[in-house]
């Protein structure tokens, strides 16, 4: 059984004891190209009120028509055109609501022309060149090989209303909201040091993605660019889904073999208590009973990850995001992760009376290892 939920996101996030705001001078990026970064990232991961927000705020802090509308321009050869057209459809609002309500828009200098003997495929060569340091040809896709160099890299990179190093932070910014893409994030965070980036720049890019977007978008660029530099990352993969992982779940650590964590989302004295458990690879709770004279029981919804349910008695159920699973009370069972995979679910409590948990013996090392990754 599937069930998609629709709710605002409850994500948590600490950045770190050193964590770089926009406010300190920890942060080695400009305000300007921190906006640059985060209008990117809410284009890519298509958070429309998201980039408005960030755009109406761009504005604020000084930046142009002409520099927000190439940035958003540009990411149509990383996020498609779909993405892209949103994202200008996004600024156009923006700039009419800003002039509705008396706010000024400094519409910034557009790009120069091209020169009329401009060759795009010998620049966008040279461009390519740079980037990466080497000169590349894509014999199996000439075509596409053409494409990137002659329209990316020569029409594109050669319009000067934003610099190379500035459009090398948009496509990060761009690529940490996208998953799938580690290979292409890696090649322009090491690339965007011939552009003009500099590393103390490059390095401040997670904590503007955690500050201004999101803690996974901060994970993904961290993640890269901590492999780059052989530095630790300081921003790990979050873990919880849209609930967020919680803390420690030292509470019940007896009853669990592993660390979970623990996020309950709902206040005491609710009528049904929910709560956000997740458990680290390998993790799960002990066989246990949900007892109750009438109702009584639990909901399971399972939110991040693989996992796995079961009942005394029958076979292990696997479990992955938007399965459901009803636990009637008296039932004894027990479930956790997968021994390869982190696993969030959504827990809730079933209103009943005289109701109580009956802790038992543990899912052991052999019984567990039994099931498949």
């Amino acid at each position: 059984m599937k069930l998609i939920l629709s709710l605002a996101a409850l994500l948590a996030f600490a950045v770190g004891s050193y964590a770089q705001s926009e406010n300190t001078m920890e942060n080695a990026l400009s305000l300007r190209q921190q906006h640059l970064v985060a209008v990117a990232a809410f284009e890519s991961k298509g958070d429309i009120a998201g980039l408005e927000t960030e755009l109406d705020a761009a504005f604020d802090d000084g930046l142009t028509v002409s520099e927000l509308k190439e940035a958003l321009s540009h990411l149509y050869a990383y996020t498609g055109f779909p993405r892209s057209l949103n994202g200008l459809s996004a600024l156009q609002r923006v700039i009419s609501s800003r002039e509705a309500t008396g706010k000024t828009v400094d519409l910034g200098k557009e790009a120069d022309p091209l020169p009329e003997d401009f060759d795009a495929l010998e620049a966008g060569t040279r461009v390519q060149t740079q980037l990466t340091g080497r000169s590349y040809r894509n014999d199996f896709a000439p075509a596409t090989d053409y494409y990137l160099k002659a329209h990316l890299f020569g029409d594109i990179f050669a319009r000067n209303n934003l610099s190379y190093s500035d459009r090398e932070l948009v496509t990060l910014g761009a690529l940490s909201a996208l998953e799938g893409v580690d290979p292409q994030r890696a090649s322009h965070a090491a690339g965007s040091l011939n552009m003009g980036v500099t590393e103390e720049q490059l390095k401040s890019v997670p904590a503007t993605l955690a500050t201004r977007v999101g803690a996974l978008e901060a994970s993904r660029a961290a993640s890269t660019i901590s492999r780059l530099f052989g530095i630790e990352n300081a921003f790990p993969e979050p873990h919880g889904g849209d609930f967020g992982m919680g803390a420690p779940n030292t509470a019940y650590a007896s009853v669990f073999i592993g660390q979970s964590y623990l996020k309950g989302l709902t206040k005491p004295g609710d009528a049904i208590a929910i709560s956000n458990v997740t458990f680290e690879p390998g993790c799960r709770n002990n066989w246990h009973i949900h007892h109750a004279s009438s109702g009584g029981g639990q909901v399971l919804i399972c939110v991040e990850g693989e996992g796995w349910y079961q009942e005394w008695g029958k076979e292990a159920q696997s479990l992955k995001p938007g399965d459901v699973v009803v636990i009637p009370a008296g039932v004894k069972h027990w479930h956790g992760a997968k021994s390869g995979s982190w696993f969030s679910h959504l827990a809730f409590g079933i209103p009943g009376a005289d109701t109580s948990n009956e802790w038992l013996e543990p899912v052991d090392d052999t019984q567990y290892s039994t099931l498949p990754e």
